[in-house]
């Protein structure tokens, strides 16, 4: 028995990748839900519209964070453009505050205190809730849902595919073939980004019909965003197949990249509530940036200058990540290439042919 221990824990000292998810990933928990995992919402942006609001509004409490007023006419187009979580109005004499509910731990903690500050004796502030009027928790979730469902096509179900061919052989026979790199490369993640684009829409799909979820904006915008975050993913699982010897080790690696997106992204704890070093992390991880464009469109209608800044991060990360993708997938193809395409071998004799798959 004791010979089986020290056999055992041989094994687990060289599997490092094991070892290290076995060290990494109750570490990572810890910090997530030591830092991260907080429904407290610690800063509530509020514009006012017009000097008469501002008036107003400027002696409202913690967490309450009053910024410069504007002047625009319409406060919800405030709260399209990402400007405030609250926007505060003056309607025939009485404060109207407007709640972006597309943020929805936000607008409950912004809901909850106005109403506590009516109760105290302060001023009484109609309180509207804009974009999701009933702070329907689906409405918020299902945006978020669909780039879950990318995310893991893209970076887990897309890994484990390249690493089966490789242990099958099947990319060796593909290296002395005449495709180039980038030629297998995409030949191999379409039949995933095809799959992925299918659940997205089966998914989006029946959270409008079936929940209800608004979809007001422009579905090009959805769609851009969508091609670039699934980019991203499919690069990532890519770049996983290229460092994995096996499933096993695929397997272990997506999920120390899946795993930090679903707790940090902000789809189940929101980013504002989480401390600073993690809430950066967070900012890191494309699909933060993917809720961010579901959200804004489907919710909000988003304008273009709105969309821009998650749209151009997820831009770069696709490009960095598919960029480094294909070069690690040639660099795995080289050098099977040359080894098989000469027309002799060391001896002077013919190569045995290749069977194609």
């Amino acid at each position: 028995m004791w010979a089986m221990i020290v056999k055992e824990m041989r094994q687990v000292r060289r599997d490092r990748r094991t070892l290290a998810m076995m060290i990494v990933m109750p570490i990572l928990l810890l910090v997530v839900f030591g830092y991260a995992a907080r429904f407290d919402v610690s800063e509530i942006r509020v514009v006012p519209v017009g000097d008469a609001a501002a008036a107003g509004a400027a002696n409202l409490p913690a967490p309450f964070t009053v910024l410069d007023a504007t002047d625009d006419a319409d406060p919800v187009d405030v709260l399209r453009r990402g400007d405030a979580d609250v926007a505060v109005a003056v309607d025939g004499g009485q404060p109207v505050a407007w709640v972006d509910g597309s943020n929805l731990f936000t607008a409950q903690a912004a809901t909850r205190s106005l109403s506590a500050i009516a109760a105290q004796g302060g001023p009484a502030i109609e309180i509207r809730t804009a974009f999701n009027p009933d702070l329907a928790t689906s409405a918020v979730l299902v945006p978020g849902l669909g780039g879950l469902i990318l995310i893991f096509v893209g970076s887990l179900v897309t890994s484990l595919g390249v690493v089966r061919e490789r242990q099958a052989g099947t990319l060796e026979q593909l290296a002395v073939m005449p495709l180039r790199a980038r030629d297998v490369f995409v030949g191999k993640v379409a039949p995933y980004f095809v799959v992925a684009t299918v659940d997205l829409l089966v998914v989006l799909g029946i959270g409008v019909t079936l929940f209800d979820v608004p979809f007001a904006g422009d579905p090009w915008w959805l769609a851009l965003g969508s091609l670039l975050f699934l980019f991203t993913a499919l690069g990532i699982g890519v770049l996983i197949s290229t460092v994995s010897a096996n499933q096993g080790q695929a397997i272990q690696l997506a999920l120390m990249t899946v795993l930090p997106q679903v707790l940090l992204s902000g789809l189940i704890f929101p980013l504002t509530s989480m401390a600073a070093g993690v809430r950066w992390i967070g900012y890191l991880l494309p699909l933060t940036w993917f809720n961010v464009v579901a959200k804004d469109v489907m919710l909000k209608d988003a304008p273009a200058s709105a969309l821009a800044l998650p749209l151009g991060v997820l831009t770069v990360m696709s490009v960095v990540v598919s960029g480094l993708a294909v070069w690690r997938f040639n660099r795995d193809l080289r050098p099977a290439g040359p080894a098989r395409t000469s027309d002799h071998d060391s001896a002077g004799r013919d190569p045995a042919p290749v069977a194609a798959t």
